[in-house]
């Protein structure tokens, strides 16, 4: 599918000048910066040197006055503690962070990751029976429990209190808990609403360290936890979470806690500078893996264990579920492209809906991701669990799936998520009303640019403007993600210099040496796109749209270009 480019706006001359003079950079840095919202000296140097110091208040978050007395009882009393959260990244890191932080100093606690299978996304019935069972009255529910207002119900009646802390879109009623962190309820007068689950565990227990005049590093050594969930929960990398997640890649690259290192170590990327790309890509999947084949709780007894050894077989055991999860991954979305591919009154829609009640679980969200690459449009994939089909949503450039998914509800059992990634859960007989319903949603609400992919290009550069002291102060501009991406340059009128390759194990991807028309030549990595080397040896010129990174091969780091997408002139 051809994409579009779209140059982003290059501000105005007069601030870009300012910026020149002020930060003594060039003209394209200063363009990026303001494309950032930077405009002042003083914007630049909290962008550049984000501060800890700067994190707000974690007493600004509706309940957490609450939360704390409740917490501060239950150590007192020796209550036992249950800290809950779901199967994925930022739920397994949520309940690592909590638990690994009370643990230093109370003993009367316990951990629980819902089955994935057995029991679906979120607070469970079992999972309160449990917490009964055990002899637990408190419960601290991480990345999960907005709309659990019925299974919070049931726990009061059984003598159970849930502190909730979540960062999901709540429904219409806030579960009557003792205390419900969110950052996203419309009562909540918090000034960032874009952490991530655990990044809320994080706000919760710097609360309780301010409260106890604990030292700050006591809170901050769980910061590479925090960045692991940010970054894989795709939440917005400005304000708070770039703080977070600044100091968050320091920790995971100088001193993660054991399971991070042993995944790191597993991953063969523990020699290397981490990104929140590299979170997402290599330590991620890895934790994922573990809920989406067998128990999202071996990935908590990863991250918090204290030895090393034990963690890389943990991590080992992980890696081999990771391993699975590709192999099934790769068939079911084989499967789902020939389905769509064979039907032209699927391929001919706004919207995706596919279901197979053979289909695993584990992976369906990964599948819709896949699905949605290729056919860019609003993707679910359902297969069948206890009798009802279950899955998962994702979305296309600003199109918001929850509200699409929202208009449907009607025919649904439940549902949640956020504007580009949502789960649900329906009746396999409500299966074709709601495909009819959310195709229809779809089509009324959905503009040809949304389903139009687009490449968002920075600026136009030329080869030559590449230097190590533009690439230095690019570098700073990190971490990048949603709301600060990698910064893209477009190149015209380039031509193969006679060293382009293909690489690869099937030989997919290129391997570029280019030429811009100054002269000046560049070397990169073209993943998946070697159906154009014939039209580069044939000297054919195009425009490259790429962003920039470094190369180690045998000892020795270049610059080179991560190619976005090429477009023939």
């Amino acid at each position: 599918m051809q994409k579009e480019i779209i140059i982003n706006s290059q501000g105005d001359e007069k601030d870009i000048k300012h910026l020149q003079e002020v930060l003594n950079i060039e003209r394209s840095l200063a363009v990026l910066l303001l494309q950032r919202g930077v405009k002042t000296f003083d914007e630049a140097k909290y962008f550049f040197r984000p501060e800890l110091k700067d994190l707000h208040d974690p007493f600004l978050m509706k309940d957490m006055e609450k939360a704390i007395p409740r917490i501060e009882t239950a150590i007192k009393n020796n209550e036992r503690i249950l800290v809950y959260g779901d199967y994925d990244v930022d739920g397994t890191t949520s309940v690592a962070l909590v638990y690994s932080f009370l643990r230093k100093f109370y003993s009367e606690i316990d951990y629980y990751i819902p089955d994935r299978y057995k029991e679906g996304y979120g607070i469970s019935k079992k999972g309160i029976d449990y917490a009964k069972e055990t002899g637990a009255s408190l419960v601290v529910a991480l990345d999960c429990g907005i709309k659990a207002v019925d299974k919070i119900e049931y726990a009061n009646s059984i003598g159970v209190d849930f502190i909730i802390c979540d960062h999901h879109t709540p429904g219409d009623k806030i579960p009557n808990a003792i205390a419900v962190l969110d950052p996203k309820r419309n009562d909540c007068n918090y000034p960032f609403k874009e952490l991530s689950g655990c990044g809320v565990g994080f706000k919760f227990i710097q609360a309780y360290a301010a409260t106890h005049n604990m030292p700050f590093e006591e809170v901050t050594e769980f910061l590479d936890l925090v960045v692991v969930s940010i970054a894989s929960d795709i939440v917005p990398i400005y304000g708070e979470n770039r703080i977070l997640s600044y100091y968050g890649l320091k920790k995971l690259n100088d001193n993660p806690v054991s399971g991070l290192k042993a995944i790191k170590i597993i991953a063969g990327v523990n020699e290397q500078t981490l990104t929140v790309s590299d979170s997402v890509f290599k330590i991620g999947p890895r934790i994922n893996a573990a809920g989406r084949i067998k128990s999202g709780r071996d990935a908590v007894t990863l991250l918090i264990s204290e030895d090393l050894k034990q963690a890389k077989e943990i991590g080992l055991l992980i890696d081999n579920y990771n391993n699975d999860r590709k192999n099934i991954d790769r068939t079911i979305t084989h499967e789902a492209l020939r389905e769509l591919g064979n039907n032209l009154d699927l391929r001919n829609k706004k919207s995706t809906v596919l279901f197979n009640k053979d289909w695993h679980k584990g992976v369906v969200g990964i599948v819709a991701s896949r699905l949605t690459e290729t056919y860019y449009r609003p993707t679910i994939v359902l297969t069948e669990s206890k009798g009802l089909a279950t899955g998962s949503a994702r979305s296309v450039s600003d199109f918001n799936l929850y509200n699409a998914i929202d208009s449907c509800s009607h025919l649904l059992e439940n549902f949640g998520g956020h504007k580009f990634a949502a789960g649900l859960t329906l009746k396999i007989e409500n299966l074709e009303g709601f495909s009819n319903c959310f195709e229809k949603y779809v089509t009324e609400n959905i503009t040809e640019k949304q389903l139009t992919p687009v490449v968002n290009v920075d600026f136009e550069i030329s080869f030559g403007e590449i230097t190590p002291k533009f690439y230095r102060i690019l570098k700073q501009l990190a971490p990048f993600g949603p709301g600060n991406m990698s910064p893209v340059f477009m190149t015209k009128n380039v031509v193969d210099t006679g060293k382009t390759a293909l690489v690869g194990q099937t030989k997919e991807h290129l391997k570029l040496d280019v030429q811009d028309s100054d002269g000046n030549t560049f070397g990169g990595i073209a993943f998946s796109m070697a159906h154009h080397f014939q039209k580069l040896k044939n000297k054919e010129p195009f425009t490259i749209c790429y962003s920039i990174d470094e190369n180690t091969f045998r000892n020795k780091t270049t610059l080179q270009a991560r190619v976005k997408e090429i477009f023939f002139d």
